[in-house]
């Protein structure tokens, strides 16, 4: 399996106005604009994804759907909690253990340090190996089979910058 990892692009602030609660904070509108770069990024990469799962909060929400909608996969997005901030990362490796048919290619677009500690996890086994995405950040992990403990390899790490330079 490919699997892909997504931190969602640049939010409102904690506290902005409208922003109640963690999870209602939008992308900002550079946020926005910088994802869309980002997605055609991910378009020029010739990335597919047989489906394609996002946390529920909005910023992720958003971020999730701005790929979907330029790679043309918004059929196959889905929200779920297991990728919300508080979730436990050894969840989601449970839950990729459990997917019948096993996927090709399956893209998380979450939250930081949260996606960070599941990638270190499954590179390491450890959730602390010190991998850091950026808001925007893209990694490959190449995994024969998902489980917990030290089960994928790292092809690659992009931050925005990187990915915006491919566009």
């Amino acid at each position: 399996m490919n699997l892909y990892i997504l931190r969602h692009g640049i939010a409102a602030e904690p506290g902005a106005e409208g922003c109640a609660k963690d999870s209602d904070r939008p992308l900002t509108p550079k946020g926005r604009r910088k994802l869309r770069g980002i997605a055609e990024a991910m378009k020029v990469l010739e990335l597919k994804f047989d489906l394609i799962l996002a946390s529920p909060y909005l910023r992720a929400r958003q971020t999730a759907e701005i790929v979907a909608k330029v790679l043309r996969c918004a059929r196959r997005l889905e929200f779920t909690e297991i990728l919300v901030p508080s979730a436990n990362p050894a969840n989601v490796v449970e839950f990729l253990c459990r997917l019948t048919p096993p996927l090709d290619d399956l893209l998380l677009v979450g939250h930081d340090p949260f996606l960070s500690e599941l990638a270190s996890l499954l590179i390491s086994g450890n959730r602390d190996v010190g991998l850091v995405l950026k808001k925007g950040g893209l990694c490959k992990l190449v995994c024969e089979s998902p489980k917990p403990g030290r089960s994928a390899d790292l092809e690659w790490l992009l931050t925005p910058k990187q990915l915006l330079q491919l566009k």
